[in-house]
């Protein structure tokens, strides 16, 4: 499809936005989705385009945490290729779900994330207090495999609030630091990610000139979020993307 230069300008300023969002807070998709359909790309394309856009997001994520993934390699081989199957069904999934169908399920999806995005203290406190009653009583890694390729699922198929969805999934069945399991969710979310953005290069369906703009608006956007990280609470930033989230997902439902 062919984009305007307003176009563009408006899908570069929103991934500036959801770069550094993401890097103060997370739940940039929130802001660069509706952005992409609101200048006419059909929403199954928007969800692709974005997908693909953002994975050099990803990959600066998890080298930002690769230290704290020492020591985790057994963990790592069993869980990686999971998530590398489950972005790529629900990838496939995507590209085999009707526009019609997939408009209607947007709204139910965005809210969803908003949701997540907006528990994500109170689910960290209470995984926190969950690690430390629990103690170690012999959980076996191989209980991990299945939650989190159906996590990987959702993420090759919508993405938005998949971080926190892998975290609790994580810290639920595996024995571990919160720090560590930060780092493999990291790690998981950029295989999940680069898995489906793989699988839609194929697809026909990537809006090119904005996700080109797209990549260069959220990595500019992470770096100036980064610089602006213990200035701005994450959480005032965190609320906001959620009552943006809100209002976005109730104007889908409307229409």
């Amino acid at each position: 499809m062919t984009l305007s230069l307003l176009d563009l300008a408006l899908i570069t300023l929103a991934a500036l936005l959801a770069g550094a969002v993401n890097a103060l807070a997370g739940g940039g998709t929130l802001i660069t989705f509706p952005m992409l359909t609101a200048v006419g790309v059909p929403a199954v394309a928007a969800n692709i385009t974005n997908t693909v856009a953002l994975c050099p997001g990803y990959f600066g994520g998890t080298l930002a945490q690769a230290k704290d993934l020492a020591g985790q390699r057994a963990r790592l081989l069993l869980l990686v290729p999971l998530g590398i199957l489950g972005g790529l069904v629900g990838g496939w999934l995507l590209t085999h779900t009707g526009e019609k169908i997939f408009r209607m399920l947007v709204p139910w999806l965005i809210f969803m994330a908003s949701g997540l995005l907006a528990a994500q203290d109170p689910l960290r406190r209470w995984l926190i207090k969950h690690a430390e009653a629990r103690g170690h009583d012999g959980i076996q890694e191989s209980w991990a495999a299945a939650p989190v390729f159906f996590a990987a699922i959702y993420g090759g198929y919508f993405g938005a609030g998949l971080g926190v969805i892998m975290l609790a999934t994580l810290s639920l069945t595996l024995d571990d630091t919160l720090v560590r399991l930060n780092a493999v969710k990291q790690m998981l979310a950029f295989v999940i990610n680069v898995a489906s953005a793989t699988y839609f290069l194929f697809s026909g369906q990537v809006v090119w000139p904005a996700a080109l703009v797209m990549a260069i608006g959220a990595l500019a956007g992470g770096v100036f979020g980064g610089r602006l990280a213990g200035r701005i609470r994450p959480a005032t930033l965190r609320y906001a993307v959620v009552a943006i989230g809100v209002v976005v997902g109730a104007v889908y439902l409307v229409r």
